[in-house]
């Protein structure tokens, strides 16, 4: 008896190490992973919230593989011309596009897309979540949300709002907006969030939904008036601006949210490998600190969660989109 006990004890330590052997094997650095610059296509024009969020990610990206993340910027059509790209490039690993949610939307508004972002493209990681903020030209006699619903039923399709483009985050919160509180207004879509943001402060339109990053200073200085954040709740840095739901619009949360994805084809070592590093990041106290200062919150996501949190989505933009009847312009 001691003879065998002696042996299973052998066998089941052989067993557990070879377990933890494949364990760490899995989330090994692959092979001459990465011997070259990596490459973070954002869909957007440079300024925006999601340009801003991709930087910070390929720094701290850069750092932690000892490889070079640089950025490329190609925006156009929400996000689509960009992901066409990236859908078309070589399943390396070499090749990263930062996925904003904004592009999980446009499969429900444009009808010919020529990918499909759970089929042309591999998860690799979550990285943040940002609520917007509704804010109005200060000429506006408006200062409170039902201040606003109140005059643009009065003025049914005669108030404006700027967006970065159309199918982007802001038109699509701006949609939201109309759908829940039944007023009508115009979108004026703008290429990129920057132009949005000039022509609200020069009072060329009314309001916007505009990001944490884009509108802040703007706040501070008078120049915008806020109203109310899209998240569930109030957010540190702008504490005494209410909820959209505090400000009396039932059942409004929507938040803009950024991950990380690859081409479809690129090996699961490769993936994991990235996925774990991302993952680091997330949890360190410098991202988490740089993330709140623009107002929003880490998306801890690795990349199975990442592709089960997508398809959830995509389901709910969906109904979104069929509930506004947001359309592009």
């Amino acid at each position: 008896m001691k003879k065998n006990s002696w042996l299973y004890r052998v066998m089941y330590g052989v067993i557990f190490t070879l377990l933890g052997m494949m364990s760490l094997g899995l989330y090994a650095q692959p092979a001459s992973y990465p011997n070259k610059p990596v490459k973070l296509l954002i869909p957007f024009p440079p300024g925006g919230p999601a340009d801003g969020i991709g930087r910070l990610m390929a720094v701290a990206l850069s750092n932690s593989i000892r490889q070079t993340v640089f950025v490329e910027n190609r925006g156009g059509a929400g996000g689509v011309i960009g992901a066409e790209l990236v859908a078309q490039s070589p399943a390396d690993g070499y090749t990263l596009m930062l996925l904003p949610s904004a592009l999980v939307a446009n499969a429900s508004l444009y009808p010919k897309l020529t990918f499909q972002i759970t089929r042309d493209f591999v998860s690799v990681s979550g990285l943040a979540r940002f609520p917007l903020i509704l804010v109005t030209h200060p000429s506006l006699p408006v200062k409170s949300v039902q201040d606003l619903i109140v005059l643009a039923k009065n003025k049914p399709g005669q108030l404006n709002f700027a967006s970065a483009g159309s199918g982007g985050g802001a038109h699509l919160a701006a949609e939201e907006f109309k759908h829940l509180t039944g007023v009508t207004m115009t979108h004026i879509p703008y290429k990129g969030t920057g132009p949005a943001v000039t022509d609200t402060l020069g009072g060329q339109v009314n309001l916007m939904f505009g990001s944490v990053e884009s509108v802040i200073e703007f706040i501070k200085s008078g120049k915008l008036r806020p109203l109310a954040v899209t998240s569930a709740k109030r957010i540190p840095i702008l504490s005494d601006v209410p909820s959209m739901m505090e400000a009396g619009v039932k059942g409004y949360e929507m938040e803009s949210w950024f991950a990380v994805v690859a081409p479809a084809g690129v090996s699961r070592p490769i993936v994991e490998y990235l996925s774990k590093e991302l993952g680091l990041i997330l949890k360190s106290q410098d991202y988490i600190e740089k993330v709140k200062a623009q107002g929003g919150e880490v998306l801890q996501l690795n990349a199975q969660q990442l592709t089960d949190f997508t398809k959830s989505e995509s389901v709910r933009w969906e109904k979104i989109i069929k509930e506004t009847g947001a359309k592009l312009d």
